[in-house]
């Protein structure tokens, strides 16, 4: 079996941050690397928070058409999120601006009745809005120069 590219990444040294992972039949995959791997991990909640106010927030927004999708790494240190037709700056702009609009967020989180979501019991906006704070102090200047791992 051969190794996927995601695999051949040295998580010894990876950093937070955002990296381009791959480009596949148009489709740019960006990895929003939140913790350091191996040593934090996202509680779960505070994940399932940051995906809902996140996928509704960014494909409500100007870029909403290029989003493919938003989710968690299974790893628990961060999210992809896919895109078609934006460029690098377009992407880190809505990044950028997304996180901040978490860290600030108040009110209901979007989609968490039973109905709509199959977990809705577990989402923890405080700490999601903490994570998202200390996450946009770190990619606050980051650059389409520092995309590669």
């Amino acid at each position: 079996m051969e190794t996927i590219a995601s695999f051949e990444v040295d998580h010894t040294v990876l950093q937070p941050g955002i990296y381009l992972s791959r480009v596949d039949h148009g489709v740019t995959t960006y990895d929003i690397r939140v913790t350091v791997p191996n040593r934090d991990f996202l509680p779960n909640p505070a994940m399932h928070t940051i995906e809902h106010l996140f996928a509704v927030h960014a494909r409500n927004g100007e870029l909403g058409d290029k989003i493919i999708y938003f989710g968690p790494m299974g790893c628990r240190t961060g999210f992809y999120l896919l895109t078609v037709n934006a460029s690098h700056e377009e992407v880190l702009g809505l990044i950028r601006e997304t996180f901040s609009f978490i860290a600030s967020y108040e009110g209901q989180i979007p989609g968490t009745s039973e109905k709509e979501c199959g977990n809705y019991r577990e989402h923890d906006l405080a700490s999601a809005k903490e994570i998202a704070s200390r996450y946009g102090a770190v990619i606050r200047n980051w650059t389409p120069e520092q995309l590669r791992y």
